[in-house]
């Protein structure tokens, strides 16, 4: 069969592309491959469920026109599918001088980038969290709560009564582009497809030199590891609590969240992963260890960022630093409080000179496009991120 439209990755980037060319093309015969054997099994699932507000994002980049729309939009969607979520606010808190010097400046993005926040003193940020302490924060009120799981599978049941077609279990190992079709195939079969659409997030990279184009980047995956606090702490914050982040660094530090099923979490850090997909601590696949460790782009990274890597594995490796960063902004944290959760994998892109790419980055083939980076908040952004591949693929 001559499909329409092909997209691989199950991800919630993958499956709102699917669902926004079958809205766009009634009709069109779509087919969806995801290489887990479930939707949204990897950094779908494995975040802090937050509904971003946009505040930290270059102005004029894609993040901050995208994050800033997909948070209405996935509102929007969450209430039209009965999708529990929460509005319940965030705080970036700084707990010195230079954070504060740094809040400020953030504080004056988030004007130019159109995001609501508040600027607080230290006796205003403790009368609304009295177990956060800090020399000031911004509140931002619109950030939400959500389980991306679930918005992803109402997706996916969408792309379905439109007729699409959802295959799990199925890897892709070849791409072949011809003149009228794109033929893709791997140990569970093969499909032919007139247009393409890879979203494969950790294995991006791989997709699109598989398609031929010709890519100075690669794919570094980030472990990001969280703890979950016990019950009995479950009502210390009311709202998000979030550092205030290095402008230098593309993560946003440990963070303790609420999430929509009740819990409070602690993390994420960021520590070199060895293996992709490899979710238990001290996983290592050879070849994913062979081609981070032998990309001259990761070792200039780790160069200029030696104390940086160097604390974050430290923080890995030992408890108690972790726990030092969240006593930062809460104080009364213990090491009791803090209980294993399963860890995430950011995919990361990375330039052979070392840059990191921070924005979204999309690329593309005569017909095909590939999504090459879509790190946070490319969640809360699925669907405008999805528009914007629709409107790639169709131009």
């Amino acid at each position: 069969m001559l499909y329409d439209y092909c997209v691989i990755g199950g991800g919630i980037v993958g499956v709102a592309t699917a669902h926004r060319v079958l809205s766009r093309h009634p009709g069109a015969s779509l087919l969806l491959l995801e290489k887990a054997d479930a939707l949204a099994g990897h950094q779908t699932g494995h975040n802090s469920g937050v509904i971003h507000s946009g505040i930290y994002y270059e102005p004029g980049s894609l993040k901050a026109r995208l994050c800033r729309e997909g948070a209405r939009r996935t509102k929007e969607f969450a209430i039209a599918h009965d999708i529990p979520f929460q509005v319940c606010g965030k705080l970036l808190v700084a707990t010195d001088s230079a954070e504060h010097a740094r809040m400020l400046a953030l504080y004056e993005r988030s004007i130019t980038n159109g995001v609501e926040v508040e600027l607080l003193d230290a006796a205003e940020l403790v009368r609304r969290e009295p177990h956060v302490t800090g020399v000031g924060a911004l509140f931002v009120p619109d950030t939400g709560i959500i389980d991306y799981r679930r918005v992803t599978e109402a997706l996916a049941t969408r792309v379905r009564t439109a007729g699409g077609e959802i295959v799990v279990g199925a890897e892709v190992t070849a791409i072949d582009e011809s003149g009228d079709a794109v033929t893709v195939s791997g140990p569970a079969g093969s499909w032919r497809a007139r247009r393409l659409v890879a979203c494969a997030g950790l294995q991006a990279d791989r997709m699109a030199r598989m398609a031929g184009l010709r890519i100075e980047l690669r794919i570094v995956p980030f472990r990001g590891e969280y703890y979950q606090l016990p019950p009995a702490r479950q009502g210390l914050v009311r709202t998000l609590i979030y550092p205030i982040p290095d402008p230098e660094l593309p993560f946003l530090g440990v963070h303790l969240s609420p999430t929509i099923d009740g819990d409070l979490t602690v993390g994420p850090n960021a520590v070199l992963g060895l293996s992709r997909e490899g979710y238990r601590k001290g996983s290592i696949d050879p070849r994913d260890a062979r081609e981070v460790l032998g990309f001259p782009g990761f070792h200039r990274v780790a160069a200029a960022n030696v104390r940086t890597g160097l604390r974050e594995l430290r923080n890995s490796l030992f408890k108690r630093g972790y726990l030092a960063e969240c006593r930062r902004y809460c104080p009364e944290l213990t090491i009791e409080d803090l209980r294993p959760r399963e860890a995430g994998i950011r995919a990361q892109a990375v330039l052979r000179d070392g840059t990191l790419v921070h924005d979204f980055l999309i690329e593309r083939t005569a017909r095909s496009v590939h999504v090459l980076n879509a790190p946070s908040p490319a969640a809360t952004s699925a669907l405008p991120i999805a528009d914007h591949i629709v409107n790639e693929l169709d131009a």
